[in-house]
């Protein structure tokens, strides 16, 4: 059986069809090269995929990192494409927003005019559990509070991108991004053969750039940066060890950090060096036992005293958070219109939010037609799917909607697109998701031209988080419009084929 033969898009937006069945242009060579290999060819491939995870690496002895795997979930072949015209439109709605959200935090750190004019309600800002007052008329370097951001889109059914949250804290997952694409080339090379897709292991790089820019004064010649990883127990270690490695820095943990006389070092068999940027993996409320958790042990004692004074920057700076509570993203559009007086590029899902009492009455009375999540990211299940969950996992959520209203939004429920991908020998439209990640520097905003891209790989499951069973898949942006291939024989194109297999 060829692997398309049943293929239905059922009624969803398809990323790689068209309503009529037929290949969207900027997928035909994909496909043809697709349709040319047999499912054991791709069955073998995935089996390969599964057995070659890329090793976070190990580093010098006085680094102690561990050896790890990236655990990106299931690996799918077929890769999603992103057109130039389409990758175009989504670089200037992050950037957009990733500006407005940057000069909402400089505003809500120090004048707070867009509390005093009342565009966001100060009681959300002030009360809520990322604003850390501690950071008030604290200046990072060049004003960039997010270096490194992360925004999740979805397409709805009329094909229409939204963003659905953004991630300011610290944001995941670029690593799977450079070890997804490491895996499909050496897998289906031939899948590339001139189809223009941009590279993305230059991400490591910009970042190291950027990274060294932010050297307090006097530091600039040779900053000494290192990546602050929560501990090496931590599910979140291997990606850290990773990405360390990639950018050619040293992980480390809490405790091999000290400060003294506001200077911020780490122990090396060699003594001690002074460190002046901290690509930081830890949550603010880990930073510093004295500041924040006193019972911490990720973090180091007097590190934001030494951030205060401006002799170490942190990346992300303290405080991103409040600008991707739940809450707070339900105002982005007006937080875009306020600072930059433009109309966003990129929509937010319809979201109702459980504070407010009208709101809160429609929520309680749709809960089996809304999803409902928590405005804190990092509380474990809570997010409620109406049209999935029992009526008694929807009475226990009605329960706490009341009992703490702040902290709760609604959305419709979205039927996500779906994109090819390699199933039981053939292949089936699955929901997909989309992440991207741009870094934000002195030279300003850059994208990084790939994404995560996560699909709900269980029959009927619409959930594209990975510990709940999701996989990701390689992502492309293609650098230019391409023009239609003339037809190969397919004996010649399988031929190639077979020759990247052997």
């Amino acid at each position: 059986m060829a692997l398309f033969d049943s293929y239905a898009t059922d009624g969803f937006y398809d990323e790689m069809f068209q309503p009529d069945g037929q290949p969207r242009p900027h997928y035909r060579r994909l496909y043809q090269r697709l349709c040319a290999l047999s499912p054991e060819d791709l069955r073998r491939r995935c089996q390969w995929a599964d057995l070659t995870h890329v090793p976070s690496g190990s580093l010098d002895a006085d680094d102690g990192s561990a050896h790890g795997m990236i655990k990106s979930g299931p690996f799918d072949l077929v890769p999603r494409i992103l057109p130039a015209d389409e990758w175009e439109f989504l670089e200037r709605g992050v950037k957009q927003r990733l500006a407005a959200l940057n000069l909402f935090l400089h505003d809500i750190y120090h004048a707070q005019q867009i509390l005093h004019d009342r565009v966001v309600p100060r009681e959300l800002v002030v009360n809520a559990a990322a604003f850390q007052r501690e950071l008030i008329g604290a200046d990072p370097p060049g004003g960039i509070y997010v270096h490194i951001c992360a925004t999740d889109l979805i397409r709805d059914a009329d094909g229409t991108y939204r963003v659905l949250e953004d991630d300011v804290r610290i944001p995941s997952g670029v690593s799977c991004v450079l070890a997804n694409r490491r895996r499909l080339t050496r897998l289906l090379p031939h899948l590339f053969h001139d189809m223009a897709v941009r590279p993305v292991d230059h991400y490591a790089t910009q970042l190291l750039h950027n990274l060294r820019q932010l050297a307090p004064p006097g530091r600039e010649a040779e900053p000494n940066i290192v990546l602050l990883t929560p501990r090496r127990a931590d599910r979140a270690c291997c990606e850290d060890a990773y990405l360390a490695q990639q950018i050619g820095i040293a992980s480390v943990e809490g405790r091999d950090l000290f400060v003294e006389e506001a200077l911020v070092y780490r122990r090396t068999p060699h003594g001690p060096q002074r460190v002046d940027v901290l690509y930081r993996r830890v949550d603010d409320t880990n930073l510093d036992p004295l500041a924040f958790r006193s019972g911490s042990l990720r973090g180091v004692p007097g590190l934001v005293n030494a951030y205060r004074l401006g002799n170490v920057t942190l990346a992300n700076a303290i405080g991103t958070g409040i600008a991707d509570d739940r809450v707070i993203y339900a105002y982005a559009p007006r937080i875009i219109e306020y600072y930059l007086g433009e109309k966003p590029i990129l929509p937010n899902v319809d979201t109702y939010l459980a504070w407010n009492p009208p709101h809160r009455a429609y929520i309680l009375a749709n809960l089996d037609k809304l999803v409902v999540k928590t405005a804190r990211k990092s509380d474990g299940g809570g997010i409620l799917i109406g049209p999935q969950a029992s009526r008694a996992e929807r009475e226990a959520f009605a329960a706490r909607i009341q009992a703490d209203p702040r902290h709760y939004i609604a959305q419709p429920f979205v039927p996500l697109s779906r994109a090819p991908a390699f199933v039981d020998g053939h292949c089936e439209g699955r929901p997909v998701d989309l992440r991207l990640y741009a870094l934000y520097g002195k030279d300003g905003i850059t994208l990084l031209p790939g994404a995560l891209t996560r699909v709900a790989l269980r029959t009927g499951s619409s959930v594209v988080s990975v510990p709940q069973g999701a996989g990701s898949k390689d992502t492309w942006v293609l650098s230019g419009i391409l023009r239609e291939e003339p037809a190969i024989e397919p004996e010649r194109l399988i031929g190639r084929l077979r020759a990247d297999l052997s």
